[in-house]
């Protein structure tokens, strides 16, 4: 056998085995995902414990201001796993076919989004019932007249110049694009670029950098307000409706958010919270605040300081911010009615064993919160061993005090609950501590001060956390 035979003998073997293992791995994928697809939607939220949902991150959908997470779909999003009674985590990206790749795979469970009802999109998932309509408007700057060389502003798609538009990439708007592109006797060159929002679109516009963009009305609207030399007025697609997309072997889920849908527009709650943020005039102030998430990753002034602390407890300095927040809303000189005083909202014999008081500076405050917080951690079982565990019984602890907090621990082993376990365990019997009846409502239920917030305490700081952990890097 000659070199050349040889050769050629060692090369189809090669391309033989690489195709074997393309075709196992395809296999094995197509395998998985059909096995995660039997699985009903529903009952995979109830097994993992929460819903994950998914949306993007600008000044209307979902942000962080003042350390507060906000936004439409937040907001909608909150009431609707409040309705199935699980908590909520978000997945944020500015990439729609990202997040469209995280619900085919199962990794999420829908998208919250004002996503167009279009045929294109029906092929790739499951919409909710519609639950709003808006166009697709074309921006561009106004023709102010200043300059002769300024372009002249588009009044009419027919006379449409042959230049460049720039649109999200989306399948969900494949076909609304198309409809544009043929009204303007094709000469629009769609550019279609990714993990860019619409509100980045828009400023783009504003500033020069681009000519065109096309953009829902309705977004376009709300930041006109702030871009007062953009052009609004061309329609680009006329009215369709919008809604929320599930996988397409997620009916359970899809019927879950139309009966939530349904009482959430008979209570008038729909179109409140599209008024919050839709038709706003202060959202648009919020572009120029330095605690706003979309123009930077500022939670309060005391960011540095809170990242400096947090390495004595090991802990993300944007858990122990989200403490500070729940605390004192970053308001250094608040006390409260029992005399706890700071951002960490610490009683007087506490803070004087930390070695501060009300009129330490607001970096004495958090170091001695710090301080504090490690100490629980300390006094702490070391059966507890999940340092998810400890960081809830610290919590806890910072807010009803660590005897209450062991006592529930020891009522939880008692009727048969894991002590060593918070949500569901030992949280229940710090709730519900009556000697008679574990399960009926606690017997000193007015023991705890009127400062404490015993009931969605530690909750609040963890949900607010991964917001966090979604907006500020």
């Amino acid at each position: 056998m000659n070199k050349t035979s040889r050769k050629y003998i060692i090369l189809r073997a090669v391309l033989l085995g690489l195709t074997v293992i393309a075709i196992a791995f395809l296999a094995t994928r197509n395998l998985y995902h059909r096995e995660e697809a039997k699985k009903d939607a529903l009952r995979r939220i109830r097994e993992r414990g929460y819903l994950i949902a998914l949306t993007d991150q600008n000044t209307l959908n979902y942000f962080i201001y003042k350390g507060e997470p906000m936004g439409y779909q937040l907001k909608m999003l909150e009431s609707f796993a409040k309705y199935l009674g699980v908590p909520l985590r978000i997945i944020a990206s500015n990439d729609i076919s990202k997040l469209e790749y995280y619900l085919w795979y199962n990794a999420a469970d829908l998208i919250a989004l004002n996503l167009p009802i279009t045929g294109d999109g029906k092929k790739l998932v499951r919409f909710s019932d519609p639950f709003g309509e808006t166009r697709l408007v074309l921006v561009q700057r106004k023709n102010t007249g200043i300059s002769k060389d300024s372009p002249a502003a588009v009044s009419s798609l027919k006379d449409f110049p042959r230049d460049t538009v720039y649109v999200r990439k989306t399948p969900f708007l494949t076909d609304l694009y198309h409809a544009f592109y043929k009204k303007t006797g094709k000469n629009a060159i769609l550019k279609e670029v990714a993990d860019i929002s619409q509100e980045e679109l828009i400023k783009r516009v504003s500033s020069g950098a681009i000519r065109f963009a096309i953009c829902q009305e309705n977004v376009a609207m709300m930041y006109h307000r702030f871009y007062r030399n953009l052009d609004i007025s061309v329609l680009a697609f006329p009215l369709f409706s919008y809604g929320w997309a599930v996988g397409h072997a997620s009916d359970s889920l899809r019927t879950e958010v139309n009966g939530w849908l349904k009482q959430y527009k008979a209570s008038r709650d729909l179109k409140q919270t599209y008024l919050e943020y839709f038709d706003n005039q202060r959202l648009a102030g919020l572009l120029q605040n330095d605690y706003f998430s979309v123009n930077g990753e500022k939670l309060s002034p005391f960011d540095d300081v809170i990242r400096e602390q947090s390495k004595l407890v090991r802990w993300d300095w944007r858990l122990i911010a989200s403490l500070i927040y729940e605390e004192s809303n970053f308001k250094p000189g608040l006390v409260s009615s029992r005399n706890a005083s700071g951002l960490m909202q610490l009683m007087p014999e506490t803070a004087a064993k930390f070695g501060i008081d009300s009129a330490s500076t607001p970096a004495r405050q958090i170091a001695g919160g710090v301080k504090y917080l490690r100490f629980i951690n300390s006094q702490l079982p070391d059966e507890i061993t999940s340092p998810v565990e400890r960081i809830y019984f610290v919590l806890a602890s910072y807010n009803v005090g660590i005897g209450r907090v062991l006592a529930a621990r020891e009522k939880a082993e008692k009727f048969g609950k894991d002590k060593n376990r918070w949500n569901g365990h030992v949280d229940y019997y710090l709730l519900r501590r009556s000697k008679k009846d574990p399960v009926a409502k606690s017997d000193s239920a007015d023991s705890y001060p009127v400062d404490y917030k015993t009931e969605g305490f530690v909750d609040d700081i963890v949900s607010r956390y991964y917001h966090y952990k979604n907006l500020i890097k």
